[in-house]
Parts: C-alpha cells; structure tokens; sequence
C-alpha cells in the first residue's frame, strides 16, 4: 500500500494542504480517547480513461450519519464535503485509489468529555491496490473464526464506522495473520457470524446467497451494492442468521467491502470451502461488480461520480 508523500495534498479544515504541513497538535482528543468517524472510499479509472468515485453520495452520508450517532456535528455540509474529496483527487492527480474522509475532534479540553473542542474535518487520499491481494481475488483467501467477538449493539453502537470500534477488528485481524491465515470472520455475542475484520461476509448454498442481517453489522455500501446486483441477475439472495458450521459446508464464501471489493474464500478454520477455490456465483458477482466500477455497465451508471 502506498501512503502519501511530502508535496502531495491533503484537505483539512477546509483548504488543501501540503501533506508535510497536515499535522495535528498532540492533545487531539481523538487521538486519545478514540471518538471520531470516517469513510472508506474507492476511485477507480474508467474504461474510457476517466476516473469516477464509487457510490460516493452513499459514503458521505454515511459519514454525517456516523458522526450523528455519535453526538458531533460535522462543520461543512454533505456537499462541501462531497466537493473536497473531488478536489483533493484532482489536487495529487490519483487516477485511481483510496479517499478517507475522516472526521475527528481536535485539541482542548481532556477526560472523556470533549465539551467545546473543535470537530475537524480531513480528506486524503492514495494508491491502494487489492488489500487481500490480486491472488486473493482470483484464488480466495484462507480465513479463521477470531477469537474476539464483535460489538453488541448496545456496547457500542454498530451503525457508525467509528475510529475507536476499530481495535477490535485490529485485533481479530493481528490474531488471524499471527496464525497464518488471511483474515478473521468474527461472531457476535451470541455466537452467530457476524463479519470479517473489515467487510461483510456472504455465503453461497444451493444456488443462493445468504448474509447475516444488518442488526449487528455495518451497513455496508459494497454489500448492498452486490446483494442488488445479485438480485438483478436472478440470484436469491437471503437475510438471516448463520452458526460457523453453516460456513464450513457452504457452496461459496465470499467477501465484500470498499477494501476487498468482491474477495473469495477458499478455507475457514483448515476447512475447505467448496472446491477450494472461487466459485462461479462469486466470480460473477466480482465480473459485475469491476464492470460497474470500470463504467461498463449503464444500468448501474449512476453509482458513478465521475471526477
């Protein structure tokens, strides 16, 4: 993964900065307590050698949504902010890449109440190829059931995509390369499968798709977007709660997240799934959805913000 480097932009506050010059005093209280939101976003070049952001409207009310539920209220509006993530593509002139906004709140007071501090708002960008790895894409991934369970929806709320939410799925993630697997699929507090460290988690049977229902998952824009897809293609696709073993005997395992994209995997807990390999539900879905993204498919064009 390629980070930014001194000389190339990033929006904060708003105004484009020089990346060197984009810091932050040490009393950040986000930096200490964990209380700010972000978003995950793609921007993909187009078969026509354009470059076009990912369902961008969607990520950045989810933004302002996440920074509702956890009392902060976001000092530019939807737009304003729809707008810097544009500027700041064209500003390092990334064709293609990765945009996190992120929204935290800044030096002041200290202790768990932040009272007045301000809200800051920044945007960055960079390259960032397959996170699971090209091979993953077309091989699948190997996958492990984390010892670490994910959130309760009344521990922490699971609607927002919150900064300090995110030691848990660092977590479950360190666990699960230390034991030489690829990623880690966690249980909610109940014991059902809940989702990966960073992306929803869908299973194929008998020709249909199931995955787990929103109540303790993010609502993820990705997944939405494939369980549309999939339903467009004739393909049933089915909300309800599934146990670990029903992951073992399942036809297909895939993932899906702005990240992973459309990632297959092959192996759960040294069990293989299926055939060992991507499946052809899986493979359809992932054609579909990079076609979308490329800006070969007009049915879906709208899910294109062109920069």
């Amino acid at each position: 993964m390629a980070t930014p480097i001194d000389g190339e932009k990033v929006w904060l506050d708003g105004e484009l900065v020089d990346w060197g010059d984009a810091n932050v005093p040490i009393l950040t209280h986000t930096l200490h307590y964990g209380l700010g939101v972000f978003e995950g976003i793609r921007c993909y070049r187009t078969a026509d050698g354009r470059s076009a952001v990912f369902r961008l409207p969607e990520h950045v009310r989810r933004l302002f949504e996440s920074a509702h539920i956890n009392l902060m209220e976001v000092p530019f509006t939807r737009a304003a902010v729809t707008d810097a993530i544009l500027q700041t593509l064209r500003a390092n002139g990334l064709e293609e890449g990765y945009v996190r906004p992120l929204v935290f709140i800044g030096a002041g007071a200290m202790g768990l109440n932040p009272g007045d501090n301000p809200i800051r708002v920044a945007v960055v960008v960079w390259p960032w190829g397959a996170y699971l790895g090209e091979d993953g894409l077309e091989q699948g991934i190997r996958a492990k059931v984390s010892t670490f369970v994910r959130h309760h929806v009344n521990a922490k709320m699971t609607k927002g995509k919150t900064c300090g939410d995110y030691v848990n799925s660092i977590l479950a993630k360190r666990e699960a390369l230390l034991d030489g697997y690829d990623e880690a699929i966690l249980l909610d507090t109940d014991g059902r499968v809940s989702e990966a460290s960073g992306e929803n988690i869908f299973m194929v049977r008998g020709g249909e798709i199931v995955t787990p229902p929103l109540p303790t998952i993010l609502d993820g824009i990705t997944r939405a977007s494939v369980i549309e897809v999939a339903r467009d293609k004739g393909i049933p696709v089915t909300e309800k709660d599934l146990t670990r073993d029903e992951l073992y005997i399942a036809d297909e395992v895939f993932l899906t997240g702005t990240a992973a994209e459309v990632t297959p995997i092959r192996e759960i807990d040294h069990r293989r799934i299926g055939e060992g390999r991507r499946g052809p539900i899986t493979k359809t879905l992932q054609d579909a959805f990079f076609a979308i993204v490329a800006g070969r498919e007009r049915k879906y064009e709208s899910w294109l913000t062109y920069v």
